[in-house]
């Protein structure tokens, strides 16, 4: 796992903005690379490409003035962590769990979630957000309310 621990400096923000949209247009500039040479201090690095949109993804997070985490999608996450990860309270996720509608795992008494199940779980959880969201704006329009 490897953590920014602090947030971006305004100098940071602003390198970090400018470097991922040059990298976003280099990579739309030419999609069917898979790989590209980058040079650091007189040494050339041969990157694949799914690792420079990877970097492009953190410049992005940086730019808005984000600190970021990277985590394998094979990781165990702590219940804490998890519940970072949703942005709700750790008692809740620990309800979740219980009810089984994430899975998880027991190490001794301590409850790990792998992360890609978490993943699932937040990815089904906003898709009925947004469903629900949708049936309440056609209700809104069907009963005329300026939505």
């Amino acid at each position: 796992m490897n953590t920014a621990e602090r947030l971006p400096d305004a100098e940071t923000t602003d390198l970090a903005r400018d470097s991922a949209t040059e990298l976003s247009k280099l990579l739309a500039r030419i999609p069917e690379a898979d790989r590209a040479r980058v040079q650091l201090d007189g040494t050339d690095l041969i990157l694949p490409r799914d690792a420079l949109a990877l970097l492009r993804d953190i410049l992005t997070e940086m730019a808005q003035g984000n600190a970021v985490t990277i985590l394998p999608r094979h990781a165990e996450l702590t219940t804490q962590e998890a519940a970072n990860l949703l942005n709700v309270s750790r008692p809740h996720l620990i309800k979740l769990l219980e009810e089984g509608r994430i899975p998880f795992t027991r190490t001794g008494t301590h409850r790990r979630i792998r992360y890609q199940d978490l993943m699932a779980y937040k990815a089904e959880r906003d898709r009925k957000s947004q469903d629900a969201m949708e049936e309440l704006a056609k209700q809104a329009q069907e009963l005329d309310m300026g939505y």
